[in-house]
């Protein structure tokens, strides 16, 4: 989302002929779909992750200007707030040692970017949910200076016509204010996993994602702590699904839909998403690009579809799908968005072995198991993982079941089969669910060791405040070392 946009570029009073175009948008892709364009298909994957900065003591270090000028790295930009950065990483071919040589160049990411940022008090960590964080640092006056940000809160605020409201009041800990911006949205880091996917199997690896998602959150959960209280096990999930919710009162009343969410239905293809975009949200950055689709389409050229790309990046699908032209090649791809951050290089790589495998494994089968179940369901068992964590019940082909033995007996086979199918490396294979599978024997995500490290920390003595400081300062010192996070001692 970091890249940059003025408000000089929008187009105001011109509101039917942006609909217009972005309607055009989505007809020259359906064309391309039905006329073969993307027959180049490779199956590769991507990442994208975001970090915090905090210093020493484990607070928030609101620098991300500096940083990103120290380290100089093309492939770092930034984020939400002063105090992130993101990541992208290159994409490349899932198979063979993929997954091994993800986890080396993201750790290569930590300890090469380490002596640089030190020096200016700050250490990159990867969390989900930043715990030191409070609500004078979630403001809009501490925004990163990217116009694009600024832009976003205004044109959200004027969309919504009043406050924004965040209430979670079934946590452990009860939640709850107003805020005039979207600025709070910097509090959650996320770790975005990219799936190039050819047109005629989109649909079948689109609804595997959307059906997952319950579990990805449960095994990963990371993000317990918002304004100083313990809220849920994944709290990213219901903070942006309300904080990033532009509906008025009345559209909410009638159904309109959110900007955040899983979504309403199984899809039958990519374009019908696409179409939903366009029919069900205004456009917060409305843009008229000098390219003609048509005539891009006409001459032989893939077209860019600058207009709908833009509108898309201000829907927040949990699995969002993503059209892309690279090197002159038009591609789909499924970025699946419900992870959080963190905690360590071989967590995030462990994290992604469990989506690939399973999403194919999933799409692979027949009959389609999606189909056995309401798409509701999906949906729910979302929720009920970011709240529960590993101690959730979710809905496998008929039936709850408690998601670490759901996991240990259906998923992680599952997931290894897929991996097979990918021709993933056997030992890479065996590393990464090996982490997963470690994770929920233990029950040990990185929420639970957030948890009971403060729980230590307060039963022996410490405030609430400098308890998350020092329990933020043991995360990334532990992070530093590298081992998964269920190897992390509380004490």
């Amino acid at each position: 989302m970091g890249d940059r946009l003025e408000a000089s570029a929008l187009v105001a009073g011109h509101g039917d002929e942006v609909r217009a175009r972005l309607q055009r948008c989505v007809a020259a892709l359906q064309r391309m779909v039905d006329g073969g364009w993307f027959a180049g298909h490779e199956d590769t994957v991507g990442m994208e992750v975001e970090f915090d900065l905090v210093d020493p003591l484990g607070r928030p270090r609101l620098i991300n200007d500096a940083v990103l000028a120290r380290l100089g790295r093309a492939d770092m930009q930034h984020e939400l707030g002063q105090f992130n950065i993101e990541l992208n990483m290159d994409p490349r071919r899932l198979q063979g040692r993929v997954l091994h040589e993800l986890e080396r160049d993201l750790a290569d990411v930590f300890d090469t970017s380490r002596a640089g940022i030190e020096r200016l008090g700050a250490r990159l960590v990867a969390v989900g949910m930043l715990p030191t964080l409070s609500a004078e640092q979630l403001t809009v006056e501490r925004i990163s200076d990217n116009p694009r940000y600024a832009l976003l809160c205004r044109r959200m605020r004027a969309a919504r016509h009043r406050p924004f409201r965040v209430r979670i009041l079934d946590g452990c800990e009860p939640v709850e204010f107003t805020t005039d911006s979207v600025a709070p949205e910097a509090a959650a880091t996320s770790l975005q996993l990219h799936l190039r996917v050819p047109p005629e199997r989109f649909a079948a690896y689109y609804n595997a994602a959307q059906m997952i998602a319950g579990a990805q959150v449960a095994v990963a959960a990371n993000s317990p702590y918002l304004l100083a209280r313990q809220v849920w096990q994944e709290t990213r999930i219901t903070l942006l699904e309300q904080l990033l919710d532009t509906r008025r009162r009345r559209e909410a009343r009638a159904g309109a839909p959110a900007r955040v969410r899983l979504g309403d239905r199984w899809v039958d293809g990519p374009v019908e998403l696409f179409d939903d975009l366009v029919r069900l949200f205004p456009p917060l950055f409305p843009t008229l690009d000098a390219e003609d689709p048509d005539a891009a389409l006409q001459a032989g050229c893939a077209p860019g579809l600058g207009e709908l790309r833009l509108h898309n990046g201000t829907v927040w699908r949990w699995n969002r799908p993503v059209y892309d032209v690279q090197h002159g090649c038009p591609q789909l791809r499924i970025e699946n968005r419900v992870l959080p951050s963190g905690p360590t290089a071989v967590d995030m790589v462990a994290n992604a072995a469990f989506y690939y495998g399973l999403v194919r494994a999933i799409a692979d089968s027949d009959p389609a198991p999606w189909r056995r179940i309401p798409f509701a369901v999906a949906e729910r068992d979302l929720h009920r993982a970011a709240r529960a964590g590993l101690a959730a019940q979710l809905c496998w082909l008929g039936g709850d079941h408690p998601i670490d033995r759901l996991t240990r007996e259906v998923l992680l086979p599952a997931a290894a089969a897929g991996l097979n199918a990918w021709g993933v490396a056997a030992d890479d294979r065996d590393r990464y669910l090996g982490v997963i599978e470690a994770r929920v024997r233990c029950g040990r995500t990185g929420t639970v060791w957030q948890t009971e490290t403060l729980r230590y920390l307060e039963e022996h003595g410490l405030q609430r405040i400098p308890a998350l400081r020092e329990m933020t300062r043991r995360y990334a010192e532990h992070a530093r070392a590298g081992a998964p996070v269920h190897e992390w001692p509380v004490r």
